[in-house]
């Protein structure tokens, strides 16, 4: 039986509710509540007009259908992995029409069938809940005339199996700051609906570095200065992204998931948030009592280390969002009126539908100051995020929000490599020993550094590969093979009595080294230069 896909998004968010929404000892501010209770989007629009285009296009190199139909026939069609794309972006101003929230919803019946409306139940049942807010009006327009400028990327990552603009005006807004926002379904490996589990999250996060590759054919992009950012299920799809794809300059995580599963981070394998060093945003829906923890069922997917506290190498802003609950962090779910069904337990102690609009306002602004200060290198950005909510004019009793800037480097080659290329290869020992003081087991591949050495050599980086050599043998100071090509290095360098040195200590170490034996007997009978 095919899972319903709404059924399959409410479930996690009622999970993530049940462990962790605890009631915050705050009061609703004079300021938010009272008013209209149905969502409406509070910031005011950037200097740009806003553009949307949608792009229908398979990723040819993964397979989403099988072989044969619900029938048991040979499937007809495309088999390839459909992703229907949605590109918000700094437009001409028009006198275009405006996108409505209910033009948004139209994009649903063709998700993953391109042209051939299908409307499955369940997303009837989510328009159905969308109906008072279908007739609103939106920013963006179109297919609007493109702006003869280029712009830092944004790739949105939604929340379990939820549609691409669950969080339009986010996007929107970002497009109108300067930002091209580029964002596809929440799908899993062969159907519409997401699994929980690490081959969805890759599924994901596969799909967030194949729209950075489509982000490239772009005219309007700036792709040396790309974010990804993720609600719930996509935020840990977009952390798992930025461990694999090094393109990737910032992560924004709308109360990511990963603070909840930790355990698939650690069953990764691969995703390391101890060694990334990049600067990541990060929402959370609040305090979590002890109480609350104690309910909390462990398994092997919600035990492991704590993200955050891992993020250690890279800029921290975490934004607790004291007033709202999970769903909050996206405007459609917002906008959806069955949303609000199961408010009454899991919202916190009196506040409101009203707060959760404000509180999303709040999360956007930070959001683009966020994006302003790592991808535009705006001072006055950074100099926001280090301020207190109350100095930015963040009511009270709305959010708290706490700056860790990332110090050392991690122990890592890849990071070593980076550190040699910024301070220079004769500061290999004292780099070295900064990576010892972060990880006091932490040691260089012998292999990895000899290659690298000879790859140095051959591209005529002789004093650069001689340096690293000379770290080898001090790190390795057993290993004949750390001699033998430190000898080498000083042999091309000319520097003969050096390379007899060290020959002679490859051999002292392995007497059966012939190349050594060999290198000696030149070495030794050449004439001296005069």
């Amino acid at each position: 039986m095919r899972s319903n896909v709404l059924a399959a998004t409410l479930l996690l968010v009622v999970v993530v509710l049940a462990a962790f929404v605890t009631a915050a000892n705050a009061q609703s501010t004079s300021a938010v509540a009272a008013g209209d209770q149905r969502f409406h989007f509070t910031e005011k629009p950037g200097q740009y007009a806003v553009g949307l285009r949608v792009v229908d296009q398979y990723d040819f190199s993964r397979t989403y259908r099988p072989l044969t139909d619900t029938l048991g026939k040979p499937y007809q069609g495309e088999r390839a992995r459909p992703l229907q794309t949605l590109i918000w972006y700094p437009a001409q101003k028009t006198s275009g029409k405006s996108m409505t929230v209910g033009d948004y919803s139209d994009l649903l019946a063709t998700e993953t069938s391109f042209g051939k409306p299908e409307l499955w139940s369940d997303w009837k049942s989510w328009i159905e809940g969308m109906k008072p807010t279908l007739k609103d009006s939106m920013w963006a327009v179109r297919n609007a005339p493109l702006l003869a400028e280029r712009f830092p990327v944004v790739i949105y990552a939604p929340s379990l199996s939820s549609m691409s603009w669950e969080n339009a005006d986010l996007c929107e807004y970002l497009a109108s700051q300067g930002y091209v926002v580029v964002a596809s379904p929440d799908m899993g490996a062969t159907s519409r609906d997401m699994t929980v589990d690490l081959g969805g999250i890759a599924a994901q996060a596969q799909d967030i570095s194949f729209l950075i590759g489509y982000a490239r054919t772009l005219p309007d992009t700036e792709m040396s200065e790309i974010a990804a950012a993720g609600f719930s299920w996509g935020g840990m799809s977009s952390l798992f992204a930025a461990a694999r794809d090094n393109r990737i300059d910032a992560l924004v995580a709308l109360d990511g998931s990963m603070r909840y599963f930790p355990g698939l981070v650690k069953a990764a394998g691969d995703v390391h948030p101890e060694q990334m060093t990049i600067p990541m945003l990060f929402f959370t829906q609040g305090p979590t009592s002890l109480e609350k923890l104690a309910q909390h069922t462990p398994s092997k997917d919600t035990e492991g280390p704590n993200v955050l506290n891992a993020w250690t190498h890279g800029d921290l802003t975490t934004v607790e969002d004291i007033a709202l609950v999970h769903t909050e962090h996206s405007s459609m779910y917002q906008r959806n009126e069955d949303t609000w069904k199961g408010y009454a337990r899991s919202h916190k102690a009196d506040y409101s539908r009203a707060d959760g609009i404000v509180g999303y306002a709040w999360v956007a602004r930070y959001t683009r100051e966020f994006l302003d200060a790592y991808l535009k290198h705006d001072a006055q950005a950074m100099a926001f995020l280090k301020e207190t909510p109350a100095e930015v004019g963040v009511p009270r009793h709305m959010m708290t929000v706490d700056f860790r800037a990332g110090k050392g480097m991690p122990a890592t080659l890849d990071a070593f490599r980076a550190e040699l290329g910024r301070e220079g290869f004769d500061h290999a020992p004292a780099i070295y020993a900064a990576l010892l003081k972060d990880q006091p087991d932490f040691k260089l591949d012998e292999d990895a550094l000899i290659r690298w050495a000879y790859n140095l050599m051959e591209e005529d980086h002789l004093p650069e590969a001689t340096d690293l050599l000379k770290l080898d043998v001090q790190v390795h100071p057993s290993s004949w093979n750390a001699y033998d090509s430190l000898g080498e290095a000083y042999m091309k360098a000319g520097q003969k009595q050096l390379a007899i040195d060290s020959y002679k200590k490859s051999l002292e170490l392995n007497p059966s080294n012939d190349n050594a034996k060999d290198k000696l007997k030149a070495l030794e009978t050449a004439p001296s230069a005069k």
